[in-house]
């Protein structure tokens, strides 16, 4: 059994998939449609950060060995999940584990700005020695806007509470506010309200550029932008024109839309060169407590995944949660249509097959049933296999 983990997955991924009886092959890059292609021959599972693409046109073109295909980072948008989901790959990612390492990096981004230590560090290291208040400010008491409220938005809040600052955030979703947080009825309200605002939304493509010139302009003069979200929900253009013209007074910006595959590799911005901008590579979960804890924890899922069929929190495939295997556990993945788990169990009973448990979830258009079969006359599972409308079909022993 083969494992291929990319973009230096932490070790503790291949410790944990070695230990459960793979192969596990580790390179430090991201790797290309063909490359990928060409690398996945074989392999059962799949282990990406965030520069790595699973497309449609990868996924179409893969070997019918992979099995599960493992986000070591928040974001999944990197992978055609529908695609996946229709070829029976299920999807895992790490929805909490580097949050603490996100809103820790924000914080001190927004002291940093409001302090303009990136400039001052600079001037110091060109030899110019510049002791002044001008411009600086405490961050006790300023307005800081969440945009976004989830898993890292709740938590910046908190943080930025004890801080001292007065929290305001906006999401689509009706969320209860952590501590004194103030919810936003519109995004122009937070705007309007706020000295710094952080974006904290996901990749899905309606967010795509959703924050422009109107956005910015819209933001109070002199305040601050953060984002540790993802590069393509605002325009970097749009922002760029807003520092140079004053109107803000600086950023913080972690995420790209367009970001070098390996280390070393050139990058390119807008925002380079402007005063109190910083920007990051993309670490807001690269910290070594961060990475182990999502090294051990999609690769916990994958393992789990392969050795139980269990789908816990999967991002693709419906959520079975499953119970201690008894006898044989077939996995019936296939499509959303009716007659299908009544042709397994017909199957089932034509082998006068003995029962112990059955599961059925559907999502979308993919339907994934859980049998485990006890006893059963011999060719069940090949027969299995051959139901109409079966996308894949494994047992595990």
């Amino acid at each position: 059994m083969k494992a291929l983990l990319l973009e230096n997955v932490h070790p503790e991924a291949t410790r944990i998939l070695t230990e459960a009886g793979y192969d596990v092959e580790t390179r430090a890059g991201a790797l290309g449609e063909d490359e990928l292609v060409s690398a996945l021959d074989g392999v059962e599972l799949l282990g990406i950060r965030s520069r790595t693409n699973v497309t449609d046109k990868v996924l179409a073109r893969i070997p019918s060995t992979l099995k599960a295909i493992g986000a070591f980072c928040i974001g999944t948008n990197q992978i055609a999940l529908e695609s996946a989901a229709a070829k029976g790959i299920a999807c895992f990612n790490a929805p909490y584990s580097n949050t603490r390492s996100v809103v820790e990096l924000a914080m001190a981004e927004i002291v940093a700005l409001a302090r303009h230590l990136t400039d001052r560090n600079a001037q110091m290291h060109e030899g110019t020695w510049n002791k002044s208040a001008s411009g600086s400010h405490e961050v006790r008491g300023r307005r800081l806007g969440i945009v976004g409220y989830g898993n890292i938005g709740s938590q910046l809040s908190v943080l930025a509470e004890a801080f001292g600052m007065r929290v305001h955030y906006y999401d689509i979703q009706d969320r209860l506010a952590m501590g004194n947080a103030q919810r936003c009825d519109t995004l122009e309200e937070l705007l309007s309200r706020v000295d710094v605002v952080s974006l904290h939304v996901d990749g899905r493509p309606e967010n795509t550029g959703f924050f422009g010139e109107d956005e910015f302009a819209a933001m109070r003069p002199r305040s601050f932008f953060l984002n540790l979200s993802r590069g393509s929900v605002f325009d970097h253009r749009a922002l760029a024109d807003a520092l140079r013209s004053g109107h803000l007074a600086g950023a913080a910006v972690d995420v790209h839309p367009t970001e070098p595959r390996r280390a070393g590799e050139r990058f390119v911005s807008p925002l380079q060169g402007l005063p109190n901008v910083i920007l990051t590579p993309h670490v807001g979960g690269s910290t070594q407590e961060a990475q182990v804890s999502i090294g051990r924890y999609v690769a916990g899922k994958l393992s789990e995944y392969v050795t139980t069929g269990g789908t816990s929190m999967s991002v693709n495939l419906p959520e079975v949660t499953v119970p201690a295997r008894e006898g044989s556990r077939v996995v019936h993945i296939h499509r959303n249509v009716p007659g299908v788990l009544g042709a397994v169990n017909s199957v089932l009973s034509e082998h006068n097959a003995n029962i112990a448990f059955q599961a059925l979830s559907t999502r979308g258009e993919v339907g994934y049933a859980v049998t485990d079969v006890v006893a059963a006359e011999s060719g069940w599972f090949d027969a299995l296999a051959e139901v109409p409308n079966t996308i894949s079909c494994r047992v595990i022993r």
